[in-house]
């Protein structure tokens, strides 16, 4: 796996806009996964790695596309393991977006709106314990086909004040936060 995505991951910790007692600690947390460039980036490096997502807004920022994760059964937002052909977080996250969701964007502005979510994994995610999550916010156009990849058992847009009961917990919160960021 490349030092680089190692080098993205720690300035994007070092970076993040931690604005709330939470968002601190949450910082601090990958700040311990991640002292310096060399933090656990691929699925083998342990069982507690970095991974990237794509929390997916509409223009009007109100409504958020989810997928229904078929090995979590919860809607969330498309991510997963970083790949060796990955340059980048955010390359991870487009390239995690197109794969379950079929949604193409072709690059994301140099100043990312984004937070940072480690969570833990039940056994039917096999050998990872954790997931240190980097979320990259992305404002998509809408009319764009939707496809629903093997990992998935749904795609769909939800309405950001309406979202479906089976999320993980703390995911709405998370969800606004970021639209909010978009917003200022």
């Amino acid at each position: 796996m490349s030092a680089d995505l190692a080098a993205d991951v720690r300035r994007l910790v070092l970076g993040a806009a931690a604005t709330s007692d939470l968002e601190r600690a949450a910082q601090a947390d990958f700040a311990t996964f991640f002292p310096d460039e060399h933090g656990p980036v691929s699925r083998d490096d342990g069982p507690d790695h970095a991974t990237a997502s794509a929390l997916v807004f509409d223009p009007t920022l109100t409504r958020t596309l989810l997928v229904f994760h078929a090995k979590g059964q919860f809607w969330v937002q498309p991510g997963g393991h970083l790949e060796s052909g990955d340059a980048s977080i955010a390359d991870a996250a487009l390239r995690e977006l197109r794969e379950e969701t079929g949604v193409v964007v072709s690059g994301l502005p140099e100043s990312l709106v984004y937070d940072l979510d480690h969570h833990g994994l039940s056994s039917a995610f096999g050998r990872c314990s954790s997931h240190l999550d980097i979320g990259v916010a992305v404002v998509v156009p809408e009319g764009a086909a939707l496809i629903v990849s093997d990992e998935s058992e749904d795609v769909r847009w939800w309405p950001i004040d309406a979202l479906p009961d089976q999320v993980p917990p703390g995911f709405d919160g998370r969800v606004r936060r970021l639209r909010d960021r978009l917003l200022v």
